[in-house]
């Protein structure tokens, strides 16, 4: 007798195509559009779409979604300060560029820079232009100031530095995680530069959160039993420029690295247990405590 021919099946999405192939998982005919190569075999759409939504995502060591291994956030945050560069530029004219401190390298200040810079020890009584936190509610200035920059080449050397550590903590960290880091390190300096800064002096600069990010590589490179060898000396170093090198604001740095050093051990040390939880009360606390910290100084000052 004679075999029977095999008769070929029709792919279960495109009926118009015969196909001698079916998917591995649900044993369904597929045609070659549909065909995707699994470890055995070939799976069809449907399945892979649901293999991945049972698989877990991959996350860092510390929680983190993998997605900052691209570096978005950090990149983002650079382009950000370029951005309100550029407005202060315009705003500002060629004075926002050179002109100022450092023998004419830094930039001088521009309208930008005085709505939006942190004043230490602001009080009343001071000019229109330089209105202060306490004595006209502009609580802005904390946060607004971390992304503004007297002139082209104090913007250059924070990105630069945010460029070489961001990125690493970024894939560390996950970017959520590592973009509140740096708001909560640089809105920390601002608040130390408002309370310990001399009063009505300006500063503005994303120096603040950059030495909350060097202090957090520390930490977390402490914590993953790692050497501290190639963080200290850049700690170190930037520590001892802010205290010998005059118009810097010392308040400023110190407080973006106590406070960038403190969130990461939050991140860091949390229990894998409760981990979300104890680093999202954690931070919130840390928030918290530096807006508690901005109205106690506000209502200690003179009227």
């Amino acid at each position: 007798m004679s075999e029977s021919p095999v008769t070929a099946s029709v792919c279960y999405r495109h009926p118009s195509k015969e196909t001698y192939v079916r998917c591995t998982r649900c044993n369904r005919p597929i045609c070659p559009d549909c065909m995707n190569a699994a470890s055995v075999g070939h799976q069809c759409p449907e399945c892979v779409a649901e293999g991945k939504r049972s698989q877990r995502p991959v996350r860092t060591a510390f929680g983190g979604s993998a997605a900052g291994r691209a570096g978005t956030a950090t990149m983002t945050l650079i382009g950000i300060n370029a951005a309100v560069m550029i407005v202060s530029i315009v705003t500002g004219g060629l004075g926002a560029v050179a002109g100022g401190g450092l023998g004419g390298l830094l930039g001088g200040t521009t309208p930008l820079t005085q709505a939006g810079a942190v004043l230490g020890y602001a009080t009343y009584g001071i000019p229109p232009e330089l209105h202060g936190i306490a004595g006209n509610g502009e609580w802005y200035r904390l946060v607004t100031a971390m992304f503004l920059h007297y002139g082209v080449l104090h913007l250059l050397l924070n990105m630069y530095a945010l460029w070489i550590l961001g990125r690493d903590i970024e894939r560390t960290l996950g970017p959520l995680r590592f973009v509140a880091l740096y708001l909560l390190a640089g809105l920390g300096g601002n608040v130390a530069a408002y309370l310990f800064s001399p009063q009505n002096a300006a500063t503005a600069g994303a120096s603040t959160a950059v030495f909350g990010l060097m202090a957090a590589i520390f930490v977390i490179l402490k914590r993953l039993n790692l050497s501290v060898a190639p963080i200290l000396p850049l700690i170190v170093i930037n520590v001892v420029f802010t205290f010998a090198i005059a118009n810097i604001s010392v308040a400023g740095h110190l407080g973006g690295l106590a406070v960038g050093a403190l969130v990461a051990f939050v991140v860091a040390y949390a229990p894998r247990e409760r981990r979300n939880l104890v680093q999202g009360v954690g931070l919130a606390i840390i928030l918290l405590a530096l807006i508690g910290l901005a109205v106690y100084r506000t209502t200690m000052l003179p009227t």
